[in-house]
């Protein structure tokens, strides 16, 4: 059985989203319920680009981009198991580097 793939459309962009800490630097160790929403990522995918009055506008992040993204930014889907993010590339807030 192969693995599902999704390929995003238009400006959209596939994140698998980095864990948030689940300690502190000091050892304490932080509850589910008290963990910031994970605001950074990896592209796994990216869309084409999009066309805005006749003009293609290519996109600006890539696969293997590490990227910062808006705290409650995208929809999550889970595919195989594992837990995804799709976004507009606009509520990518930078890349990483």
């Amino acid at each position: 059985m192969s693995m599902a793939t999704i390929k995003p459309l238009s400006d959209r962009v596939l994140v698998r989203p980095v864990e948030a800490e689940e300690k502190t630097s000091s050892g304490i160790i932080i509850p589910d319920t008290a963990k910031e929403k994970p605001q950074r990522g990896t592209v796994i995918e990216a869309g084409p680009g999009k066309v805005e009055n006749g003009n293609k506008i290519e996109m600006s992040v890539k696969k293997g981009d590490q990227i910062l993204y808006g705290k409650y930014s995208g929809t999550e889907v889970t595919l195989d198991g594992e837990e995804y993010l799709i976004m507009r590339e606009s509520d990518i807030l930078g890349i990483i580097s």
